[in-house]
């Protein structure tokens, strides 16, 4: 009688196990589906995830530049560029021998990259401190982040930032008859999609966009590993694996609002296939190990080049070693890294102090 019901109560505790089992399972099941519905039907839960990704990037970019940041640099901080628009603050970094005189600095205006929905002024705040020291007031914005704000936010951003700037140029030590747009990754797309509006009277007019300076205040681009053909970034894309592509896709996803990369509005956003011959001169830049290379910078490179813009480019040999990856220029760790900041510094030098129109 005792053996019959231990046996029983073992059958019990095994049918109870595979009870529970079977329900965690079956939830899981649930889960899963549910998040591939999810991941389907909306950015965002990709997208956090490529945040989260490209913020630990941006962490570790920081911390490699810190040790480079020179002396002697102050830093105008937090300046609310948009008013009642918490996303929109800027820093201004110039030299402090330069805030007891009445000296104006050219503008090097540096946009953060970050895929469109991650990063923030200050990450590679040692970088703009180097550009700064050579002799430039360098202003670093932040902006609206996708997926919870998407295209145009961020240009208009820009946009009113370009005003406040001319507006608080005395404060700032700001030659605003000299400003150099400049950007990483992101950035990059977002700086010369800039460019080209305020050189394209006929694109700015499409986005429904005053631009706030004149070609004749714009002396240069400076493009480090950007973005300038949106469709070509989504996947499929055959030079990239599938899991790097599905994070272009949902990048592209997210900060335009749209699933569907024929239509319009992702051209309108690539700069590409605005620019003109009134486009400013450019330094453009990316590592033979960054996938968008062949597909973006160089492409973009080639076109300004039959324009007749004047192109100064950096770009390595395929079989370079070590591969320089996507956003190199800020390892100065690297003789490379270290190569296209002189080379950037040395296209600005060109630039401010070229003739207008050269």
């Amino acid at each position: 009688m005792g053996t019959k019901t231990n046996k029983n109560k073992q059958h019990s505790r095994y049918s109870t196990f595979w009870k529970w089992s079977f329900r965690v399972l079956m939830g899981l099941a649930v889960l899963i589906v549910a998040l591939i519905v999810w991941l389907r039907i909306s950015p965002w839960p990709g997208a956090m995830l490529i945040r989260h990704v490209f913020d630990e990037g941006g962490a570790k970019t920081a911390e490699s530049l810190d040790k480079y940041a020179p002396q002697g640099i102050a830093v105008i901080s937090n300046q609310q560029y948009v008013a009642g628009d918490k996303d929109a603050k800027l820093d201004v970094y110039l030299p402090e021998s330069t805030q007891s005189t009445n000296r104006r600095l050219p503008v090097v205006i540096w946009t953060h990259g970050g895929a469109w929905l991650s990063g923030d002024k200050t990450e590679a705040s040692a970088y703009y401190k180097l550009i700064a020291q050579a002799g430039y007031a360098v202003v670093a914005p932040s902006y609206s982040l996708a997926p919870e704000h998407t295209y145009p936010r961020a240009i208009h951003q820009l946009n009113s930032m370009y005003s406040y700037i001319q507006e608080n140029a005395d404060r700032f030590h700001a030659d605003t008859d000299k400003i150099v747009l400049a950007g990483d990754s992101a950035g990059a797309q977002l700086s010369a999609q800039m460019a080209a509006l305020i050189t394209n009277p006929a694109y700015a007019k499409e986005v429904g966009i005053t631009p706030s300076l004149k070609p004749t205040q714009l002396r240069g681009v400076v493009l480090n590993c950007g973005i300038y053909k949106m469709a070509e970034l989504a996947h499929p894309n055959p030079t990239v694996s599938r899991l790097l592509g599905w994070g272009d896709d949902v990048t592209v996803w997210a900060y335009s609002g749209t699933h569907d990369f024929s239509d319009p509005i992702i051209r309108q956003m690539s700069p590409y296939y605005h620019v003109t011959k009134d486009y400013p001169p450019i330094f453009i830049t990316g590592g033979n190990g960054d996938p968008l290379t062949n597909v973006q910078s160089k492409p973009m490179a080639d076109k300004l080049d039959s324009l007749g813009v004047s192109v100064t480019r950096l770009f390595y040999d395929p079989n370079h070693t070590p591969a320089l990856p996507h956003e190199y220029q800020f390892n100065l760790d690297i003789g490379e890294g270290r190569e296209a900041l002189r080379k950037i510094l040395e296209f600005l030098d060109r630039q401010v102090h070229a003739p207008l129109g050269e």
